[in-house]
C-alpha cells in the first residue's frame, strides 16, 4: 500500500512538474502558454496533497507542537495521544464522508471541470479514500506508538 501511494505520489508531483515547466517556458519563450495549465495544476495538487495524506498519518509526519507533553508523565501523554488520534480520526471521517457526498453529487450531475471538461468525481473519491486510510492509520498510530 505505501510503495502504491507513493510511486502515485511521484507520479503526480512530476506531472505537476511538467505542466508547470511547459507552461513556463510556452509562455516566455515561445508565446504560447499550455493551454488549462492552471487547471492541470490545481487538479493534480489537489490529487497529490490527498496522496500523501494517508503516508504522512501512517509515518506520524504532522506537525505536532508539544508544550507541555515534557513535563507531563508518560501515562497522561499517551493518553492524550489515543485521544488525539480519535478526535482525528473522526475530522477525516467527517471528511470522508462529505467528500463522498460530494463525488455522488458530481456524478449526478455530470460536473467537469470548467476549461478541459475533466470529471470531477474522481478527485472526491480519492480525496474520500484517502481520508479514511489516513484515519484509519491514525487510530493504528495513536493506540500503538508509545
Amino acid at each position: 500500500m505505501e510503495t502504491s501511494l507513493l510511486g502515485l505520489a511521484a507520479v503526480l508531483l512530476l506531472a505537476l512538474m511538467a505542466v508547470t515547466g511547459i507552461d513556463v517556458i510556452g509562455r516566455y519563450l515561445l508565446n504560447a502558454p499550455l493551454s488549462g495549465a492552471f487547471e492541470m495544476t490545481e487538479l493534480l495538487l489537489g490529487a497529490l496533497v490527498f496522496t500523501a495524506l494517508p503516508l504522512v498519518s501512517r509515518n506520524g509526519a504532522h506537525v505536532e507542537v508539544d508544550l507541555v507533553a515534557g513535563v507531563l508523565p508518560r501515562a497522561v501523554n499517551r493518553g492524550l495521544g489515543v485521544f488525539a488520534a480519535l478526535v482525528s480520526a473522526g475530522v477525516l471521517c467527517w471528511f470522508a464522508w462529505t467528500l463522498l457526498m460530494l463525488m455522488l453529487g458530481q456524478i449526478h450531475d455530470g460536473a467537469r471541470s470548467v476549461s478541459m471538461g475533466v470529471p470531477l468525481a474522481p478527485f472526491a473519491a480519492l480525496g474520500a479514500a484517502a481520508c479514511l486510510l489516513s484515519a484509519l492509520f491514525g487510530l493504528i498510530r495513536g493506540f500503538t506508538h508509545d
